[in-house]
This record gives C-alpha cells, sequence and structure tokens, in this order.
C-alpha cells in the first residue's frame, strides 16, 4: 500500500522575497509606533544591488524608508559583499504615495469598514502542541534554527539564504507517525564542499527539532526518513543577488504549508484595517480555540467581507467530521462570541502596536520563534463552549 504523504516548505528571513516582507513589515511597525491610525500598505521587491520600496503609507510621522530597509538588510546579514548584496552600499528607491481617497473613506473611523472585499481562512488541529499543522511546524523550525546557528557561528561559512521542506507520512486515521524526507538548502560560502555541511546540519538543526518533536509525540518515527542537503551541490550564489525577492510571494510558507486554504491576500506591509491580514489573523484564533476547548479536532474557519462594509458577508466553520457539535451550532457561538467588523478585530487582538516584523518570517501562526502573538492565545475557548452550551 502506497504511504499517505504531506510536504511543507519554509524559507529563512534571508530568502529574497522574506527579505521584502520584513522590510515592509519593518516601514509599518515604524508607523505603528509613532502612528497608531497611521494606514500602511507597503510593498517592497529587491534584485541584484537595489531595493524599491512602494505602495501607499498615510501617516504623519517621517519615516527614513532607506535607513529602515537598509537596517532590515544588515540584521538579516547582508552586510558584506560576501553574501553577494550589501545594505551598506545597494541603491534603495522610494516611490510612495498616499492611500486612496476611495478606500479611506469606507475605513474611516466613523465607518469602520473593510478595507478591501475578500476571504480569509484560519485553520488549527491537534498535531502540535500549538496546534498547527506538523510539516509546516518542523519546517519553520528547522528554518529557525538554521539562521540562529549561522548567527551565532555555531555552523560558519553558511549565509543568509536558505529553505527547509519536511515530509510527514501519515496513517490512514490521518495521523502523523514519521518523518519521511528533510531536505535543507543553505547559501554557504565558496570555501564550503557540500559533505562539509551534512554533520553540522543533521547536529544542529535537525535533529533538536525531532527531539523535539519526539516530546510530544513519542512514538512518531524520525529515524528512517531521507534527508537532501543542498541538493545541487552547491548554493554560493543566493539571495537578492541571485533572485529577485517581492513582497507576499511566500503566502503558504506564512500560513499553513499548504496543509489548509488559503484566501489568497498577502499579509507583511498591510496595517490591520486590511482584512488580508487581521481577518486571517481573528480566524486562525477562533480556530485554535474551537480545537483547545474541545470543540474539534481540526477546524478550518473562513470569514469574508465586502469593501467598506464592517461586518463580514459570511462566516463558515468546517470541522471536517471531527466537531462534538453541529456546525452550524458552532457558526452561531463564532457570531455571539466574537465581534468580526475590522475595528472590533483591530481592539480584541490589540493590533495597533508595532508586532509585525518579527512575525515576516518562520510564520505568522504557531510558536516557533518562542513570541506570544495575541491572535495564538487560547483565551476565548471557555467562552466559546458557555455559548454553544
Amino acid at each position: 500500500m502506497s504511504k499517505i504523504l504531506f510536504t511543507s516548505e519554509s524559507v529563512t528571513e534571508g530568502h529574497p522575497d522574506k527579505v521584502c516582507d520584513r522590510i515592509s513589515d519593518a516601514v509599518l511597525d515604524e508607523v505603528m509606533k509613532h502612528d497608531p491610525n497611521g494606514r500602511v500598505a507597503c510593498e517592497t521587491c529587491c534584485t541584484t544591488g537595489m531595493v524599491l520600496v512602494m505602495g501607499e503609507i498615510s501617516t504623519e510621522h517621517y519615516i527614513d524608508f532607506a535607513g529602515i530597509a537598509r537596517g532590515v538588510l544588515k540584521d538579516i546579514g547582508y552586510d558584506s559583499p560576501k553574501a553577494g548584496f550589501d545594505g551598506n552600499t545597494c541603491a534603495v528607491m522610494v516611490a510612495i504615495d498616499e492611500q486612496s481617497p476611495d478606500i479611506a473613506m469606507g475605513t474611516n473611523d466613523g465607518v469602520g469598514g473593510a478595507g478591501d472585499q475578500g476571504m480569509m481562512f484560519g485553520y488549527a488541529c491537534n498535531e502540535t502542541p500549538d496546534l498547527m499543522p506538523l510539516p509546516i511546524t518542523l519546517a519553520n523550525k528547522m528554518a529557525y534554527l538554521l539562521m540562529k546557528k549561522r548567527k551565532d557561528g555555531t555552523i560558519p561559512h553558511i549565509l543568509p539564504d536558505g529553505k527547509t521542506q519536511v515530509t510527514v507520512e501519515y496513517d490512514e486515521g490521518g495521523n502523523p507517525v514519521r518523518v519521511d524526507t528533510v531536505v535543507i538548502s543553505t547559501q554557504h560560502e565558496e570555501c564550503v564542499a557540500p559533505e562539509d555541511l551534512i554533520e553540522p546540519l543533521q547536529k544542529h538543526v535537525i535533529k533538536p527539532v525531532l527531539d523535539e518533536l519526539l516530546t510530544y509525540r513519542p512514538d512518531m518515527d524520525v529515524v528512517t526518513y531521507s534527508l537532501f542537503i543542498n541538493p545541487t551541490g552547491r548554493f554560493v550564489k543566493g539571495g537578492p543577488a541571485a533572485d529577485s525577492g517581492l513582497t507576499g510571494r511566500k503566502i503558504i510558507v506564512d500560513t499553513y504549508g499548504g496543509y489548509a486554504a488559503h484566501g489568497g491576500g498577502a499579509f507583511s506591509g498591510k496595517d490591520p484595517t486590511k482584512v488580508d491580514r487581521s481577518a486571517a489573523y481573528a480566524a486562525r484564533h477562533i480556530a485554535k480555540n474551537i480545537v483547545a476547548a474541545g470543540i474539534a479536532d481540526k477546524c478550518q474557519v473562513q470569514l469574508a467581507y465586502a469593501i467598506g462594509v464592517p461586518q463580514p458577508v459570511s462566516i463558515r466553520v468546517d470541522t471536517y467530521g471531527t466537531g462534538k457539535y453541529a456546525e452550524n451550532k458552532i457558526c452561531d457561538a463564532v457570531e455571539a462570541v466574537y465581534d468580526l467588523t475590522p475595528r472590533g478585530i483591530i481592539n480584541w487582538l490589540d493590533l495597533r502596536k508595532p508586532v509585525y516584523k518579527n512575525t515576516s518570517a518562520y510564520g505568522h501562526f504557531g510558536n516557533v520563534i518562542g513570541e506570544e502573538r495575541t491572535w495564538e492565545k487560547t483565551d476565548t475557548a471557555e467562552k466559546l463552549l458557555e455559548a454553544i452550551k
């Protein structure tokens, strides 16, 4: 019988697309820090020797776009020609306009409507302690450790750009039983031979993640997996010098690794009046609290909005047959417990704060980097149970 497999990938903050996500969210944080009611829709693109920061921003605070971009690049590790991209010397161009008055008309404090139409999804399941799908959790944790061990010098001669990928085998009941494949590709200096990376990556990146996995899934097979490290044998040229980057081009990495639906909207660089971001965070919180309350073993929540309209035009809860109550009853409880207007979500999740740069890599959901996020709390689980009963 063929194996039941699922694969998710992640990337490090030095990946060109993630570089752009991080700059866009750093700009957003600067606005939120000084002007919590500012409006931001900031996108970034990068290529060899150049960064372009563009979009629509309305704020009274002065933004040093070039300084923010250079600071992010240098913090990532693009601070010398060695990595092929240097935040000290690259060109930084800025093309920023104010938010369209047509959009502002529907999202201002008097109306409080959604900043755009669209649908957003949130998901949770009981495969991990933070109620995330296992494949994306493992991939994100390995990507995060790859960055940490580069920055602290544990693994010398590796550079900022990197990718991870993990395949998990499931049994017929949908339970994870085995790690099937691990893939790690990391940029490195010219002096590094491919075989030099195998042992340190296994020891310092893969093993700690799999050891942690065994603490909450002790019966998992974490020994018989296939391993691929820099499968082409060479990854010297990387980052923006090797591939252009763009904000919002890693939306599956940002969410559930393909394990659940995605509405299509990116997160980074968008202030919380943009429901692409805030409603996706709200949907994750709701789904996580449904699972945390024991209402279902897995849950997907969909919210949909019309531009300028405060209330969602639709709410859907899908428990994949694992719910202890009818889905329409759970949906009624969701409507009773949560204020799902953009303003309600912003207030309930406290989103007008500079908390976004750290979400720009290693996942917006889960607890990979050890940072408590309001949308990851399970503080409304009891309220949902009470509303259902």
